[in-house]
């Protein structure tokens, strides 16, 4: 059985994932101790868990019994190209708007 891989805003989209990412922003950390910080249960972190890393937001290292999972930089780079663009558009559409207002005001 395959899992259907979700596009990384459909990742980032649930606030669970965010909070869990955010703080995986910290430290690595193992399942267990991000499952403290939710009020849900320890299988409904796992699957959030398994999403993000299905998606490559993080990467899970087996050190003895427990899993540890680290930010993977991989996972934001859609995220971040999107995020881009836009700041390049709104950028050049305000630049554009400047070099309009400093014409009408010679």
């Amino acid at each position: 059985m395959t899992s259907q891989r979700l596009d990384p805003f459909q990742v980032i989209a649930d606030p669970g994932r965010r909070k869990m990412l955010m703080m995986l922003s910290k430290n690595s950390l193992t399942i267990n101790s991000i499952a403290e910080n939710f009020e849900m249960s320890r299988p409904a972190v796992s699957k959030h868990i398994k999403v993000m890393y299905n998606a490559g937001f993080i990467t899970i290292k087996d050190i003895g019994r427990e899993r540890h999972c680290t930010l993977k930089k991989e996972g934001f780079n859609e995220v971040q190209e999107f995020i881009d663009f836009f700041d390049t558009f709104w950028d050049n559409k305000l630049k554009n708007l400047q070099d309009l207002l400093k014409k009408k005001n010679k």
